[in-house]
């Protein structure tokens, strides 16, 4: 009886979250199609540390990253009546991110991010036990914030994205792939060979680390 009660309780505390949720979802969107200014800068107080961090590991240089910064928040401005209110307002706001990130990459006839994704995708099953937390997440709650970035720039474009989504956004997959606009079998693909990937690199610069004393 205990077991039941408690599991009921957590039902309902989801259902209660995902309403509210919810409802901040459609305050926003109504307050973006009014072009409310308060709500605007609440915004970008509130998610500007995300989605710069989101577009540095995206490019990989600080300028082209603040650059896009700015004019993700200008888009965001004029093209703020287009969201509903229906997912959340991070998955649509990453998305447009993502966008001016391929939009860039075609302009400079580099290889957009999608070009390089689908270079690698293989959407055969390729598992790797989720029990334990992950390669990054193990790394991140000991090492700072600069070597994370180091061994995600190692990766491939692709993994390093949903990796960022995954465990620094705390995205769902289903909401990653409304972000790449992907299929949902690809974005696990795209994780589970991230993470494979990304073992060996960690594994690598914790061995390259000093440890207490100055003893290697």
């Amino acid at each position: 009886m205990g077991v039941n009660i408690t599991l009921q309780a957590a039902v309902g505390d989801l259902a209660l979250s995902q309403h509210m949720v919810q409802q901040e979802n459609v305050a926003i969107a109504d307050g973006l199609k009014r072009n409310d200014p308060e709500l605007l800068d609440q915004l970008i107080e509130l998610y500007q540390h995300r989605l710069l961090r989101y577009l540095l590991f995206l490019t990989g240089k600080r300028e082209v990253a603040e650059d896009l910064f700015q004019e993700t928040w200008m888009r965001v401005l004029v093209r703020g009546a287009q969201y509903n209110g229906k997912a959340r307002f991070d998955t649509w706001l990453f998305t447009i991110a993502r966008n001016l990130v391929i939009d860039l990459s075609r302009k400079r006839t580099m290889a957009s991010l999608d070009e390089m994704s689908s270079a690698g995708d293989d959407e055969r099953p390729f598992e790797i036990a989720m029990d334990a937390p992950s390669p990054l997440e193990q790394f991140s709650s000991r090492e700072n914030q600069a070597e994370v970035a180091e061994v995600l720039m190692q990766l491939e474009p692709s993994y390093r994205e949903v990796l960022v989504l995954r465990f620094h956004e705390e995205m769902s997959l289903e909401e990653i792939a409304g972000v790449t606009r992907a299929p949902l079998s690809t974005v696990k693909s795209r994780l589970y060979r991230g993470l494979a990937a990304l073992k060996p690199q960690v594994e690598k610069l914790r061995s390259a680390r000093p440890l207490a004393g100055g003893v290697r």
